[in-house]
């Protein structure tokens, strides 16, 4: 009986670390299908975004434009555990953190000098091809816009 019970703890866990490795939806590259996305006036637009592995985190690199049409490139590395971790390159802010959801939906904030510019949710869709981003964040006058991008994976 005790032989029984401990391969199947041992059973048990071993597919549960299968399970746990398996990789996120979220990971890829992720490129904007503008025609599909709403943004209001002025508002960047990120038209690659990069999810990788980075040894235990998660490096998030970000490349677009911003409202004006000058190039923008921003990269975050850090884990999907609700804690703000140092954004480089981003003119709008400098620290960021990700929430993890569900398996296909992750909330993120933006912080500039501590206080939050951008919150927004991503859901990647059931087949796992397509990404929604919705966002309200501060524009240059200070005033909360809303934006969805939608996103196809590459």
């Amino acid at each position: 009986m005790k032989v029984k019970i401990i391969l199947l703890t041992l059973v048990m866990f071993f597919l549960s670390a299968v399970v746990c490795s398996a990789d996120s939806p979220h990971m890829g590259t992720w490129k904007l299908n503008e025609a599909k996305s709403k943004f209001a006036a002025g508002a960047t637009k990120n038209h690659t975004v990069v999810y990788q592995a980075a040894g235990a985190d998660t490096k998030v690199t970000v490349d677009g434009t911003d409202g004006s049409g000058a190039a923008v490139h921003s990269e975050w590395t850090g884990k999907f555990n609700g804690r703000y971790y140092a954004v480089t390159g981003s003119p709008t802010s400098d620290m960021r953190s990700y929430t993890r959801v569900n398996s296909r939906t992750l909330s993120f904030r933006e912080k500039k000098g501590g206080k939050v510019v951008l919150t927004g949710t991503i859901t990647v869709s059931r087949n796992g091809k397509h990404r929604t981003v919705t966002t309200t964040a501060k524009d240059s006058k200070g005033k909360w816009a809303h934006n969805t991008a939608m996103y196809d994976k590459q």
